[in-house]
């Protein structure tokens, strides 16, 4: 007890020394490491020019009044795609804000709506994005400034005079709008006028070239008008070398501070004047710190602009160098500031290390001598510890083995009940065949018995591949080896496959130097390994294909055995478990049990051979056995000297063959002439059997498509967008699982039902399928009635939602079952009821704004509110109108154009047919 005492009291003060240390260090980073309040990151489209570069001038202007944040800076170099990817990696570092200036609209509207969806706040700088999905906007109105120049223009020029206009780049909106905005300047002054309008592209040496091919014009020009400073220049150096110096007005836009600027072009008379562009650099991080401090803002921030002429250049001037001077000084105050700062650090540091170095000097010693004291005592707890896991370790041991005999028992009475499978299958078999051979029966249920039929067989060769295993992994059974032509031997495994080969046009043959060449081998073995490889090789080989057995003499006495497909081939990480028992890939590309390829090199081991897999996906596959000539390899009581008879061939293959029979699926084109039916359903199933019962059943009652691999339903899906799907989970290429994701979270796609089919039937796996959005979980085997109860059930409630919905749309209340169909209808209701008044609206504007095409618009509509597009439009707008005639005073005309009717008649004949009075009898109905 009394050393019991001494540990707890020995634990309590290293615990507090701890304690001690760590608040000292603590306090110190605390000091030491000032974190950013916030992270603010800035994509820059080209931060090349001078117009861009005293944008991040101010920005960082702005930025020294807040030390505290960290400014993250990304130049694009007008490069759309390297713009996305900075702005991701900005959002990989968690910025709180970011403030972006798109290169261009569209290639940037994901990136921005994705930051905004993620709750970041975006401020959009110069240029604006497709998208409405941003929380605020700066920038300057260049219709305004065009409209300013003008004004100026017409004031310099006293009203009279020509004018030569350098635009900038084609169809760039700036160019557009400071076009627009000049024109409207100009037009009170009647007598002054455009004579000539260039591109220059925004650059000096294109507006220079431009010019020069116009010399008349410009000798006859009292001013011309630039669309930027820079351009402006090129026209006053164009006027100096035509000898044009004085009386020619030259006006730009921008006026930029510093070295090559605006202003100093204005200030040395190399122009006349020019008009603010401001760069919304400080306006920006403004806004930014009232977004991220909770208060305030406006989300349009439009920047004014003012003429710069000989007036008041020099006080523009004084005042940018006095602010060039403040920043400066507060720049170099905060320099010193960080400087006494990091003193300080330092020196709490090192008082702190001194602290601790005494306190630790102290305890030491009496650490050293109490541990000294404990030193035995857990010495000796260290050796009771041991024993205690030596007998630990002896029982897991006795444990193992008893684990062990328990499973031996488990695979023996697995084994037997395998082979109790035989009879069972026997009695189904036998009268199945008879019933096939009987005319009648077939009549009557001929598709079914073949489908039993070669499901039966299906099941034996699963039974028989298990017995076999067995046998193999733990009776370890002996090889009966006797000399064979393996040529002949091989020939008549592949002539059992040539009927199935020849149904789909597919090349089978083997290629050999020799006719006959001798291996010692278990005829009644080896033959399993070539009948599940050629199998396989014809499952996975498209139709037109080829196979090929190759055989080939080694000088080491051996033979490689190829057999080689041009299929669909494997990717690197199946082919390095393919011998693995019971895998299968998770794409679902493996049609069988996992065991055939595992138990073929099993008995390829058991001839002392070996067995290998070359692949490449898309490209084929080639299975290399490679085999010992000769019986020194194999003990004496192996060998046989007589040849052992090999059971009957094609009976053997039948268990094989029957399996790749592929039952043709009905098309969709025999049902052309029959009834049309209103809903349809596409199927995505792999197991062509189960496609085509499915297909068969589900059709007598809906339309059906089909796919049999997980990217041509995804294709089928956007292409035919049916009522309902029922996958498969386990599919080649894409499970049921994800394309019920991409379908569900596709705005094209998200209204449709889907039912997944899956043999996965643990409650675990039940949970994910539903939690990937599937609408049912159907657990294989299933019940048809069932599945189709499913189905008539959820197509109904589809139907009840959709009566709901056409109902009234515009309600915002409506009770919609998925988060984006919600999304979907009210931004549709918004825009509709958003330009109501606008007769020429037309479905192109909404799929602009919602970002879908004219098709997937249409279908979406209709699947989800059961009418067309025009059709609700005409109802919202004659639902708009009865409530102004009920509730608001305004004369009949009035809201004919309100409501987007061309003419008052067309509006009463349309209003009339739909309530069965005209607009005016309504209304005075309602007054009485």
């Amino acid at each position: 007890m009394a050393f019991r005492n001494k540990w707890h009291t020995k634990n309590r003060l290293i615990s507090t020394l701890m304690v001690i240390i760590a608040m000292l260090i603590t306090e110190s980073c605390k000091k030491a490491d000032k974190t950013s309040q916030y992270t603010i990151g800035f994509s820059q489209c080209i931060g090349s020019d001078l117009w861009r570069r005293t944008m991040l001038d101010e920005m960082r202007m702005e930025l020294s009044l807040h030390p505290d944040a960290r400014f993250i800076y990304a130049d694009a170099d007008g490069n759309s795609s390297k713009q996305v990817e900075q702005v991701k990696k900005m959002l990989d570092e968690g910025v709180d804000l970011l403030i972006i200036s798109p290169n261009e609209a569209q290639p940037l509207t994901g990136i921005v709506e994705q930051t905004y969806n993620k709750g970041i706040p975006v401020i959009v700088i110069d240029r604006k994005t497709s998208s409405a999905l941003y929380t605020a906007y700066v920038g300057a109105d260049n219709y305004q400034i065009g409209k300013m120049a003008g004004e100026y223009a017409g004031t310099l020029l006293k009203g009279k005079g020509n004018i030569v206009e350098v635009m900038g780049l084609p169809g760039s909106s700036p160019a557009i709008e400071r076009d627009r905005g000049f024109s409207d300047g100009l037009k009170k002054y009647t007598d002054i006028h455009i004579t000539a309008r260039v591109y220059g592209d925004w650059l000096k040496d294109s507006a220079e070239k431009q010019l020069i091919r116009i010399e008349p014009v410009i000798k006859n020009a009292n001013a011309l008008f630039a669309h930027n400073d820079v351009m402006a220049l090129g026209s006053r150096k164009v006027l100096d070398k035509f000898k044009i110096r004085h009386g020619v007005k030259v006006l730009g836009v921008d006026a930029l501070p510093g070295n090559g600027g605006g202003l100093q072009m204005v200030a040395s008379k190399t122009i006349d004047a020019s008009m603010i562009y401001p760069t919304g650099g400080k306006e920006a991080i403004m806004t930014a710190f009232r977004i991220l401090n909770k208060e305030s803002f406006a989300r349009e921030n439009l920047l004014q602009s003012v003429v710069i002429d000989s007036t008041n250049v020099q006080l523009m001037k004084l005042q940018w160098n006095k602010i060039n001077s403040q920043q400066k000084d507060i720049e170099r105050q905060q320099a010193l500031l960080e400087e006494q700062i990091n003193i300080y650090n330092s020196q709490q540091v090192i008082l702190n290390i001194i602290v601790i170095s005494l306190v630790l000097a102290l305890v030491s010693g009496g650490l050293a001598f109490y541990s000294l004291m404990e030193n035995r005592k857990i010495n000796k707890r260290l050796e009771v510890k041991n024993n205690e896991i030596l007998a630990q370790r002896n029982q897991l041991i006795e444990m193992s083995a008893r684990a062990e005999v328990a499973t031996e028992a488990k695979l023996k009475f697995f084994t037997n009940i395998s082979h109790e499978f035989r009879t069972p299958l026997t009695l189904i078999l036998s009268p199945v065949e008879d019933m096939m051979s009987n005319e009648k029966f077939n009549i009557v249920a001929g598709k079914s018995l073949k489908l039993i039929h070669k499901n039966v067989y299906r099941l034996l060769r699963l039974v028989n591949q298990l017995i076999d295993y067995r046998k193999i992994e733990y009776d370890k059974q002996q090889i009966n080896v006797s000399p064979n032509n393996i040529i002949e031997f091989t020939r008549d495994i592949i002539n059992s496959f040539q009927d199935n080969a020849q149904k789909r046009n597919i090349s089978l043959s083997q290629v050999s130097d020799e006719q006959n060449i001798t291996v010692w081998y278990d005829v009644n073995l080896l033959d399993k390994v070539f009948f599940n490889i050629i199998a396989n090789a014809l499952k996975f080989t498209n139709d037109n294909g080829r196979i090929q057995i190759i055989f080939k003499k080694n000088d080491n006495n051996t033979i490689d055995i190829a057999i080689q497909d041009n299929g669909i081939g494997m990717e690197p990480e199946e082919t390095a478990h393919v011998f693995e028992q019971f895998y299968q890939a998770e794409n679902g590309s493996s049609k069988g049990s996992g065991l055939g390829l595992a138990l073929s090199k099993e008995i390829v081991t058991l001839h002392h051979g070996s067995i290998q897999v070359i692949s490449k996906k898309w490209q084929g596959t080639t299975f290399i056995i490679n085999m010992l000539l000769g019986d020194e390899h194999f003990d004496h009581p192996a060998q046989q000297s007589i040849n052992k008879k090999q059971t009957d061939i094609e009976e053997r293959a039948k268990i094989y063959v029957t399996d790749l029979e592929v039952p043709a699926i009905k098309k969709q084109e025999e049902e052309t002439f029959g009834a049309p039916k209103e809903q349809s359903i596409l199927i995505i199933e792999d197991n062509k059997d189960l496609l085509n019962y499915l297909s068969e059943k589900l059709g007598e009652t809906y339309e059906i498509f089909t796919a049999d691999n997980g990217a041509s339903g995804l294709n089928e899906t956007f292409e035919r967008v049916p009522d309902l799907i029922i996958s498969d989970v386990v599919l080649p290429g894409m499970s049921g699982k994800n394309i019920t994701v991409n379908l569900k979270t596709d705005i094209r796609t998200s209204h449709i039902p889907i039912i997944l089919l899956t043999a996965q039937g643990s409650v675990e796996q039940q949970i994910d399928g539903i939690t990937c959005m599937a609408d049912a979980y159907i657990i294989k085997p299933f019940n048809f009635d069932y599945l189709l109860a499913t189905v008539k059930n959820l197509i109904k409630n589809r139907v009840i939602l959709k009566e709901h919905f056409t109902s009234d749309v515009s309600n915002s209340n409506m009770p919609v079952s998925k988060n984006l169909d919600k999304k979907f209808l009210n931004d549709f209701a918004g825009i509709v009821e958003q330009n109501l008044a606008n007769e020429n609206f037309s479905v192109d504007e909404i799929c602009k704004i919602i970002g879908v095409s004219r098709i997937q618009l249409y279908r979406k509509v209709k699947a989800l509110l059961g009418c067309s597009i025009s059709d609700y439009i005409l109802n919202r707008r004659l639902k708009k109108a009865k409530y102004l005639l009920m509730n608001e005073g305004y004369p009949i005309s009035e809201i004919t154009y309100m409501v987007g009717f061309s003419t008052p008649n067309y509006f009463s004949t349309v209003f009339k047919a739909k309530y069965g009075c005209t607009p005016s009898e309504y209304k005075r109905k309602q007054h009485l």
